[in-house]
């Protein structure tokens, strides 16, 4: 009777040419998984120099790079043309955002549809047993329910960027570097003999490697929204072209004289009007925002209000907050005033190292007065999550 060979598990890596990516692809190998590397196409480089001067990704050389790491780890190795949908999911979305007054997080929407959608869809075809990205985050079991955790190493965790995985996602899902801190994964990377050891990260926007927002948007914008440029009182002080040109917290580039010899800051954009409010840094401080979208990693929304630490953008510091969630929302409310509360931008909200979940953020909301926030807490009193 022939004997029976035990069928190595095999996993699909996302792998962009970088270090990271590189070593989560090597740790599998080294693990004994049958390890295939994909690097997706998502976007024509116009000017490879320019390209690989700013540090970006995506080009000719980030292909080979990864390529020669899976020669070395013994993987095959994929180029896969993703450039529909990056343009539809990722480019389009950012463009309409900041039409919209808005200010985009690209790399939510790529790795929500193009990584985790579409990659996960392509793996299944290549009968993979998981998929794997170079991420700083952790994923644990615990009694048939997947938790995300932040990465080990605080600088560098990415784990804001994954609020939107569900637990099936997470079930088929690995992330190998999210127990290595970045000095530990560039020594692995040395270890094993990957040329990408010393390479330097990726910087700015990948599909916009010069940095100049501006220049990228504009071409591509459907319509313009001009309007003026108010004071908190509503005083006119200039006018602009856009409001895709603008950000909530921006303080450099707003055509206005300014009098006075405090600096002058976005605080509010109106897409309807086109209207723009600029005032002083205090003018920023808020405790309370609405957001929509919101996913629970758990697969559930809490029924009573919770208490967690709140995030509101990629490199920013967890906030002690309430969340109440509202018909597929929720309103958070913080304990003490955070800047620049940004209308795109995501909320992700953790306890202790576990992330709950997370939404976009669609508007600040009104200060509660001290009859409101009395009526709050005698209604409904924030309970913790057990992690």
């Amino acid at each position: 009777m022939a004997q029976v060979q035990n069928k190595k598990k095999r996993a699909v890596v996302a792998m962009s040419g970088g270090v990271d990516s590189s070593v989560a692809a090597a740790l599998l190998a080294r693990d004994g998984y049958e390890v295939v590397g994909v690097t997706m196409r998502l976007f024509n480089a116009p000017n490879e120099n320019v390209a690989r001067l700013n540090k970006s990704c995506c080009s000719l050389e980030d292909v080979e790079d990864a390529r020669a790491v899976c020669r070395k780890i013994g993987a095959k190795h994929y180029f896969l043309n993703f450039e529909e949908e990056f343009q539809k999911h990722v480019v389009d979305y950012f463009v309409g955002e900041y039409e919209r007054g808005r200010t985009p997080h690209p790399c939510l929407a790529c790795n929500d549809r193009l990584k985790f959608e579409f990659l996960v869809r392509r793996a299944e075809l290549m009968d993979a047993d998981v998929v794997a990205t170079g991420h700083y985050a952790r994923i644990r079991e615990d009694n048939g329910e997947y938790k995300l955790l932040a990465g080990i190493d605080s600088m560098k965790d990415q784990s804001y960027v994954l609020y939107t995985l569900s637990q099936e996602q997470l079930s088929k899902l690995a992330l190998p570097i999210g127990d290595y801190s970045k000095d530990e994964i560039r020594e692995v990377a040395r270890d094993l003999g990957l040329s990408i050891a010393d390479k330097p990260d990726s910087q700015d926007i990948c599909f916009i490697p010069d940095g100049d927002y501006n220049r990228f948007i504009e071409p591509r914008l459907k319509r313009k929204a001009p309007g003026d440029i108010v004071d908190a009182e509503g005083k006119v002080l200039g006018e602009h072209e856009g409001i895709h040109g603008f950000t909530i917290g921006q303080r450099k580039r707003i055509p206005i004289f300014n009098s006075t010899p405090r600096p002058m800051y976005v605080t509010d954009i109106n897409a309807e009007s086109g209207q723009v409010t600029v005032g002083p840094a205090e003018n920023l401080m808020k405790t309370r925002l609405y957001a929509s979208g919101v996913n629970w990693i758990s697969g559930s929304a809490p029924i009573e209000p919770i208490t967690v630490e709140a995030r509101i953008r990629y490199n920013g510091r967890n906030t002690p907050a309430k969340v109440r969630s509202v018909d597929g929302g929720a309103e958070i409310e913080f304990d003490e005033p955070v800047r620049a509360i940004t209308p795109g931008q995501a909320v992700v909200f953790y306890q202790d190292d576990v992330v709950l979940g997370g939404g976009l953020i669609e508007t600040s909301l009104p200060e509660l007065t001290q009859h409101d926030s009395n009526e709050s807490s005698d209604s409904a009193e924030p309970s913790a999550i057990p992690v």
